[in-house]
């Protein structure tokens, strides 16, 4: 392959906006922890943050932290700390990375922002096992360590159809969840007030899907790095208005980029789809390669997780259930697939990358014959990168770096 010529990451103006935004999230989890209120709810990423915010909580989403401690590359350190306890180097790697902190009273969170020196504690521990079981032995320590309660809901698996009999069983947990927050609340749930959440979690999933869906313009005006960066409003701020305004204004951004035609990779020839986890410790690397490659990576399920068409503020607790129900993770494989080929054809992409992540079984696709399944039915054919989200002891740059240049020469020789 020619050598690569020198080539910058296009940073969208919205960058600055957002710093901002997660600056105030972060202050004020601290502030509240050190005037002891208002009390703090530990969430899991997709769980029942809607219902969290309507009870008053502040909401701290312990998967966002194990984010930070893979792109800082500091769960390299952390995670053996939590093998040394018993926690399998196969486990979760946010769970390993941020156990590991705890246990060593380190946070990324210091770096970023003076006067926080730690996480916030929790008042109560909330999660959801749609992503995966490890979430909750995740929080179950954080339970025990700080004799904090700790409530869940239990997600089906392998699910095709979302019916209304799935849609019944998390709806009822759901609402089972209401009387204990209550207590620790020490305030009743206002019905109004959990209506306006969800309409505003609701209208943040729609702008958000509007910002993805920018990439189906030709070039692309975004990349998935892009996405693995200005999808934390939607993760950590959804049902609020401050994201509102940031979407708004990053589509307005993304909408001047394309009728402008420039484009987030310079000359862009390929146009490649991520499926499975990002790599936090190499997003830089790997995005500047696809640079030198003039191949964008314009979509991914994972920046799709927090699309939640079916939020309705008419029917907040079944709405939330089904919602969470059919989020990508805890679908059966011919779910996977068909989705895949809707997205393949909305973005017109030329190839797949799958990320086999050593220690996220439940968020890999690439292990049971999917992307062979793939490449005989449409013709797309695929690469499969092995790494990890954090743990980068599973990573090999110079594979990589050999497998991705490889196949970006497939493409073209294809084309």
């Amino acid at each position: 392959m020619a050598e690569a010529k020198a080539v910058e990451i296009k940073k969208l103006a919205a960058a600055g906006t957002l710093r901002k935004l997660l600056a105030d999230h972060f202050y004020e989890l601290d502030q509240a922890v050190k005037a002891g209120h208002p009390k703090i709810a530990w969430c899991t990423s997709v769980g029942p943050a809607e219902l969290l915010r309507a009870m008053g909580f502040l909401v701290y989403f312990p998967e966002n932290h194990g984010a930070m401690l893979g792109a800082s590359r500091m769960a390299t350190e952390t995670i053996p700390t939590a093998n040394a306890i018993g926690y399998s180097p196969e486990v979760c790697s946010y769970l390993t990375s941020d156990i590991g902190a705890c246990l060593q009273n380190r946070t990324p969170l210091s770096a970023a922002y003076e006067g926080i020196t730690a996480i916030p504690k929790p008042d109560v521990l909330v999660y959801n096992t749609n992503q995966c079981r490890d979430v909750q032995d995740w929080f179950a320590w954080y339970g025990q360590r700080w004799s904090r309660p700790v409530l869940g809901v239990e997600c089906y698996r392998g699910v095709g159809e979302v019916t209304d009999v799935h849609v019944a069983g998390i709806a009822g947990q759901l609402e089972a969840l209401v009387p204990p927050l209550e207590e620790i609340a020490g305030a009743r749930l206002d019905p109004e007030r959990l209506r306006e959440t969800v309409r505003l979690s609701r209208q943040c999933s729609d702008l958000w899907k509007e910002v993805l869906e920018t990439a189906a313009a030709v070039p692309s005006p975004l990349t998935f790095f892009d996405s693995t960066i200005h999808m934390a409003p939607a993760v950590v701020l959804r049902g609020t208005q401050v994201a509102l305004d940031y979407y708004r204004a990053l589509l307005a951004e993304l909408k001047a980029r394309i009728a402008d035609g420039v484009a987030a990779v310079a000359n862009e020839q390929h146009r490649l789809y991520w499926d499975g986890m990002p790599i936090w410790g190499r997003l830089r690397d790997l995005a500047t390669l696809f640079l030198e490659l003039r191949t964008c990576v314009v979509a991914s399920t994972y920046a799709n997780s927090w699309i939640f068409n079916a939020l309705d503020p008419d029917d907040p607790f079944r709405s939330m259930a089904r919602a969470y129900t059919e989020l990508f993770i805890v679908r059966s494989d011919p779910y996977k697939e068909k989705y895949l080929e809707q997205m393949i054809a909305t973005f017109a992409v030329d190839g797949l990358v799958f990320h086999d992540a050593k220690t996220c079984p439940n968020n890999t696709n690439c292990r049971h014959g999917m992307p062979q399944r793939l490449q005989e039915r449409l013709g797309v054919p695929s690469i499969t990168i092995s790494g990890d989200l954090n743990d980068l002891r599973c990573y090999s740059d110079e594979q990589t770096r050999t497998q991705i240049e490889a196949f970006v020469e497939q493409l073209a020789e294809k084309r």
